[in-house]
């Protein structure tokens, strides 16, 4: 069965910063572009970052210059780097691919950005 496998939630204060981990099958990385996703608590899930497979990288406006996407496929891990992180950013974060796949969702990690 497919896994995609999120890690690296927690509270945090504004201003600090979370390091997000994704662990897949190695199937998906080989073939897949990889996407971070994310739904706070009333709002549609949407698209954080992404990176394909070549490693080219794409930011929503709302993350830029703070968050980092990256992978590494020797690993099958996709990071999420996230700093001088805001309460808007308090959210349950996913990985899947680009564009995503409905089987491919996990339970996803929780950020709660608060002081």
């Amino acid at each position: 069965q497919v896994q995609l496998v999120e890690s690296g939630g927690g509270l945090v204060q504004p201003g600090g910063s979370l390091r997000l981990s994704c662990a897949a099958d190695r199937s998906i990385f080989i073939k897949y572009h990889m996407g971070w996703y994310r739904q706070a608590p009333g709002n549609q899930r949407e698209l954080v970052a992404r990176i394909t497979i070549g490693g080219s990288t794409n930011y929503a406006d709302s993350v830029k210059g703070r968050f980092t996407i990256s992978r590494d496929n020797a690993k099958n891990t996709v990071y999420l780097q996230m700093n001088t992180l805001k309460p808007d950013d308090t959210a349950v974060y996913y990985c899947n691919s680009w564009p995503p796949t409905r089987n491919y969702w996990g339970q996803g990690t929780q950020v709660t950005v608060s002081s």
